[in-house]
């Protein structure tokens, strides 16, 4: 038990009077007897509150923080580049870390995907490869081609475009109506697959593959620009890829022309496995968004990832992609991507997710004889654990439940425990994991046990 002074008591009490006053937290709820709790520092794979409580971070922050907390090398990267050259745009203008990554996220990327255009995080990914599909079809001859299709239950991101994108009704509408030409598909959540392809994971890959082409011939191909997938889907709780679906999703889009675009948000940077998880589930896509993990969250940057061949209509020396961020591939932020992804391969992080996955699989999955626990999925160090009312019959909560379940028990339980993760409900009840890439067993075991006991009561509870 961490005793603080009384000072520091009084510090306490002072910084969350101002937070309740002044901090609008982000998808937070705000009202009498809510406070947030306030993360003072952190280092490796845990955090400490302002109260000097530990946890153990389990979500990696926001799926960002791979190499783990307390880097030095990192936070003196930024240094070092701010003393140089603190910012400039890259507005008709270059800056040498700027281009530098721009050359080794190219050199990580499959195929000819060769054109790295900065943002400041992914949701600015996804609009801009929206943005840069329509105008690479007007540019080719090609100017109905405007309309997208994702994934039922899908985050893509909070802007306008990208919110269109993305697959959850709750999340929109209190900002209806959107950006026009956004249209779904089925996920592929295989633990809720209909009946008649629940028997085969690739049956059922096929199944939901063939439902993008039956929305793109739905709408009309000549009106469809890209389909936006992640490699993994977060929301709903890590929807794997079944065996043989992108590569039927590849086929369906070169039939058609339409643009493949891999969401690698959370799922890039070694989250699953390698620097870029279209390259752990062999497929080469058109675009590729990133974000996250590029820094492991020492300071903001995205990325949006495109081909050469979509590139080339704004190679003629007067065609402008008039599209930009003042903060977009900002030259402390690269420095510090640099230097993350130097420790990426001076430690082996890539290869050390790959050999540590099926352990970590294997130590959630000892969840599964809890009464409450229906599947566990995810790959590499992503994971959910969906909840069930009945495992028999799949039967889920409703929602005066899962709200009782997730928000009234489970997320201040796991807290008290000394776990951050996330108790979601975008979908059916799911706990999400994603703990720093340089985790192995000791941490697995930590996160089991708590997950353990919490849920354990959780099913007495429920």
């Amino acid at each position: 038990m961490t005793i603080i002074s009384e000072t520091e008591q009084t510090a306490t009490s002072d910084l969350a009077a101002k937070a309740n006053r002044h901090l609008w937290g982000h998808f937070a709820r705000h009202g009498a007897g809510i406070t947030p709790p306030i993360i003072t520092r952190g280092e490796g794979v845990h955090i400490w509150d302002d109260k000097g409580r530990k946890y153990i971070d389990g979500l990696s922050g926001l799926f960002v923080v791979q190499v783990g907390h307390g880097r030095k090398e990192l936070a003196e990267a930024a240094a070092k580049q701010a003393e140089k050259l603190a910012f400039f745009p890259l507005w008709s203008y270059a800056t040498p870390t700027a281009i530098e990554l721009a050359e080794r996220l190219a050199g990580y990327a499959p195929g000819d995907l060769n054109r790295v255009f900065f943002t400041t995080g992914g949701g600015e990914a996804v609009e801009s490869a929206w943005k840069l599909a329509k105008q690479y079809f007007k540019l080719t001859g090609k100017p109905g081609k405007h309309k997208v299709v994702s994934r039922a239950i899908a985050y893509h991101g909070t802007p306008q475009g990208a919110l269109s994108i993305t697959g959850i009704p709750a999340f929109k509408a209190p900002f209806e109506p959107l950006v026009p030409g956004g249209f779904r598909a089925p996920n592929t959540n295989f633990y809720r697959a209909p009946a008649e392809y629940a028997h085969d994971e690739k049956v059922f890959g096929r199944y939901c593959a063939d439902r993008i082409a039956e929305a793109i011939e739905f709408e009309g191909p000549e009106t469809v620009a890209a389909v936006f997938l992640e490699p993994v889907q977060n929301a709903g709780g890590c929807f794997p890829p079944p065996p043989g679906y992108f590569e039927r999703v590849r086929e369906i889009c070169d039939e058609y022309d339409v643009l493949l675009v891999s969401d690698e948000v959370i799922c890039a940077y070694g989250r699953i496995g390698s620097m870029f998880a279209c390259n752990d589930f062999n497929y080469v896509p058109d675009i590729i968004t990133c974000a996250k993990g590029l820094t492991s969250g020492y300071s903001p940057i995205g990325a949006m990832i495109a081909s050469d061949r979509l590139f080339e209509p704004f190679n003629d020396g007067q065609t402008v992609f008039g599209h930009g961020y003042t903060f977009g591939g900002h030259p402390v932020s690269s420095a510090v991507a640099l230097a993350n992804l130097d420790i990426f391969e001076r430690e082996g992080l890539n290869d050390r997710v790959k050999q540590n996955a099926p352990a970590f699989r294997a130590t959630l999955e000892q969840l599964l004889d809890l009464p409450i626990v229906g599947d566990v999925r995810g790959e590499g160090y992503f994971y959910g654990i969906e909840l069930v009312k009945d495992k028999t019959t799949k039967e889920t909560f409703n929602d005066e439940e899962s709200e009782r379940l997730l928000r009234g028990f489970l997320t201040p339980a796991l807290w008290e425990a000394g776990l951050y993760c996330r108790a979601d409900d975008r979908g059916d009840p799911v706990v999400q994991l994603a703990p720093p890439l340089i985790s192995g067993q000791a941490e697995f075991d930590a996160i089991y046990d708590v997950l353990r006991n919490v849920l354990t009561e959780a099913s007495a509870r429920m």
